[in-house]
């Protein structure tokens, strides 16, 4: 190979990674856009547009801080969504901060710190912040959420969880 060939080829190497990080790059793009969208739709105490983030089949599995200790299936997890916010009998602010993605091809993951705050149904406050890692799941060209895992830090001295935590 002489020394135009394999300049060539280099060029054209740099152009497809190029290429591949200007995909992941948008990828990432849908991915933050998705969960804005599902923020908007907590805040809105909205189901059908939170569970647009999520994969709508049975293949669904999530850890969620409240029992039982897993669900499977859109339909289990539309339902704890459901009852969760059944508890607010009026408007609730929901947030999603410190937001990481990466993806490689079709699958992605990501964390994040979700707080949510609004008043119980006896108009106490009720401020919490968790813990979310999802795996996402690029499906017909849009992504979705196929794994979540929700928790909350808890203290080991007192056993009880840090509803506030800070890094």
């Amino acid at each position: 190979m002489n020394s135009l060939q394999l300049a060539m080829v280099l060029g054209a190497a740099v152009i497809l990674s190029a290429s591949a990080a200007s995909a992941a790059d948008a990828d990432v793009a849908k991915i933050k856009t998705l969960e804005a969208q599902f923020a908007d739709a907590v805040t809105a105490k909205n189901v059908d547009g939170i569970m647009k983030a999520y994969v709508p089949d049975e293949s669904l599995f999530v850890f969620d801080v409240v029992p039982p200790r897993q669900y499977v299936g859109a339909k289990a997890y539309r339902k704890d969504w459901d009852d969760f916010l059944k508890t607010f009998p009026g408007p609730v602010q929901f947030t999603v901060t410190d937001l990481s993605v990466a993806t490689e091809g079709p699958l992605g993951y990501g964390h994040s710190i979700q707080h949510l705050v609004g008043k119980g149904a006896d108009g106490q406050q009720i401020d919490f912040t968790v813990r979310v890692t999802d795996v996402y799941r690029k499906i017909k060209g849009k992504w979705l959420i196929v794994q979540e895992h929700v928790s909350i830090p808890v203290d080991v001295a007192t056993g009880k969880p840090d509803f506030s935590s800070k890094p």
